[in-house]
């Protein structure tokens, strides 16, 4: 997703209307904080109208750098082992989920997967929360979530999910983070045992 929104978004948009690759960088920069948190920001048909660009290709042009994090199928291969439900819960385009879990493999061990644009809002709102609980119930106080961004961790202990996990290395290329709001897992074996 690094790669897509801050290298190959940028190019692609400063090669299609003759704009400096900086002057480029900051539009797109700017264009997306606008959007932040917002279903609208997580949407490739939104940005292929935004930007005139085509970003289901261009997220096909990266396609090579799209693979499981180390250890999650053994992850949950673990859970599913253990007859937990599994849930993928996530703010990605239909068409980008898509491609995602048949590049990756990863789709026949979630027990049920639902996107924020079925549910029509993102998982920033408290209102995919209740459609997700509606949907899929569960036990907030029973409930592993693992997520990447701040803020989907706060809506998520709003909601009253009591066991909530960052991820260390979001990026597989970026540097190592640390977030003050909860642990951030280094590798899922952290969560096995098996560290």
């Amino acid at each position: 997703d690094t790669q897509l929104w801050s290298e190959l978004l940028p190019r692609r948009v400063a090669e299609r209307h003759g704009l400096a690759l900086d002057d480029a960088r900051v539009e797109v920069s700017t264009r997306l904080s606008s959007e932040r948190g917002s279903l609208p920001w997580y949407c490739l048909d939104h940005w292929s109208r935004a930007f005139d660009v085509d970003m289901d290709r261009l997220e096909m042009e990266l396609a090579h750098l799209i693979r499981p994090r180390p250890g999650a199928v053994d992850f949950l291969a673990f859970t599913r082992a253990r007859g937990l439900r599994q849930v993928l819960a996530t703010n990605a385009h239909p068409s980008s989920l898509t491609r995602k879990l048949s590049l990756t493999g990863i789709g026949e061990y979630f027990t049920d997967i639902v996107s924020s644009h079925t549910v029509g809002t993102s998982k920033e709102h408290p209102a995919f929360w209740q459609a997700l609980q509606a949907q899929i119930p569960f036990d907030p106080a029973r409930t592993l979530f693992i997520d990447d961004n701040a803020q989907v961790r706060a809506a998520a202990r709003a909601w009253g999910i009591a066991h909530i996990y960052g991820i260390a290395q979001p990026d597989s290329r970026g540097a190592a983070l640390t977030a003050p709001d909860c642990h951030c897992l280094e590798t899922f074996a952290e969560l096995t045992g098996a560290a």
